[in-house]
């Protein structure tokens, strides 16, 4: 941590700032290690100050060894960072403009005493690349979506028949992930099937599982604050040939955009490439999103693989990768990995299988 705070106090002498405020849960996860859910950061270049309540107290010592850890008693968070600040004769404090609320902007505006400057994505943008610490964990995250999904391969096979449901497959991913070290969802899990599937961020439902159905699922867990992010997609029964077409059209689309990417590269160049096989094959108007972005702390960061994300690509940056064809009153496709942008390409942490499954 102690290098990520010197780095923020660059950051701050560059910007002018005194002091500065940080309220967005992940970014003082980020600068601190603090996991609770109630918490203000408060850095200048004499004192890193976790304030927070009495019920993490114990627990923001353990996690924040570079921190004083100040409770918040009963002048609450931003009040408390303030009294500290004017006893140390600050002036100028920065805070994050995009984690404030209206309320927090009026407290701004009463105090009279000090200058307040938005600041915007600037711990985000270290948070752009991953240490050898986080990729580990992201590993760790994806190595468990790949035993949720051998499990859930071998769960469909035996309980399609019986009338299992999506919110079941569901259900029972998220078991098995969170049996295997993860502590939760790191989203809603998409489980989609039959003409369902058409839809990118589908809802689980108790929609059973019928012959001849795509069935989409992505899902993801957090392991030690990390998230993982994984798609796959199999058919129920039998594939006809219109679907076995599509599969492989995504498919030689993933491929293709990870067997280019590169540093140096922007977001947008490597969206084009699965862009452009999807619309050789006459899908183009059924893939309206971005082929992937980038997660760590939270599942969706910056930078993306979109056709209008103008950001370069860098080493240690960890993104997804998801091309998909959706096509109403018939069925979608997504097939999606985690991967790490090296000197020389690409490190894949996802490794579920990627044919064609057909659950019989």
């Amino acid at each position: 941590m102690k290098t990520r705070i010197q780095k923020l106090l660059c950051k701050m002498e560059e910007l002018k700032i005194e002091a500065m405020l940080i309220d967005s849960r992940t970014n003082r996860r980020y600068m601190s290690g603090f996991s609770g859910s109630s918490a203000m950061l408060y850095i200048t270049s004499k004192r890193q100050i976790l304030i927070t309540d009495f019920r993490y107290l114990e627990q923001a010592a353990k996690e924040c060894p570079d921190y004083e850890i100040i409770s918040q008693g009963n002048l609450g968070l931003l009040k408390t960072a303030l009294k500290y600040a004017s006893e140390e004769g600050i002036k100028v404090l920065g805070f994050e403009s995009e984690h404030v609320s209206y309320a927090t902007y009026l407290t701004f505006a009463e105090q009279k005493s000090f200058t307040f400057i938005p600041t915007q994505k600037v711990i985000e943008d270290f948070r752009k690349i991953k240490d050898n610490e986080e990729i580990k964990k992201i590993a760790k995250a994806e190595s468990i979506g790949d035993l949720a999904f051998s499990h859930i391969i071998e769960f469909l096979k035996e309980g399609y028949h019986q009338g299992i449901t999506e919110n079941d497959v569901a259900l029972e991913i998220e078991r098995v992930m969170r049996k295997n070290g993860a502590t939760g969802t790191s989203f809603d899990s998409i489980v989609a099937t039959g003409v369902k599937s058409s839809l990118p961020h589908a809802q689980p439902s108790n929609c059973t599982f019928k012959k001849g159905d795509f069935v989409v699922m992505d899902f993801g867990c957090i392991y030690e604050g990390y998230c993982s992010d994984m798609t796959r997609t199999v058919v129920i029964g039998e594939a006809n040939q219109k679907q076995v077409a599509i599969y492989n059209t995504v498919l030689e689309a993933q491929h293709k955009a990870l067997e280019v990417i590169q540093p140096g590269m922007k977001g947008k160049e490597v969206d084009q490439i699965a862009r452009d096989i999807i619309a050789k094959a006459g899908y183009d108007t059924y893939f309206g999103h971005g082929l992937g972005h980038s997660l760590g702390l939270d599942i969706h960061e910056n930078p993306r693989f979109s056709p209008l994300e103008e950001a370069t690509i860098e080493v240690g940056m960890c993104m997804t990768v998801e091309p998909g064809i959706y096509i109403p009153d018939f069925g979608g496709v997504r097939i999606e990995d985690v991967v790490v942008v090296t000197e020389t390409g690409i490190l894949n942490l996802t490794h579920s299988p990627k044919e064609l499954i057909v659950i019989k």
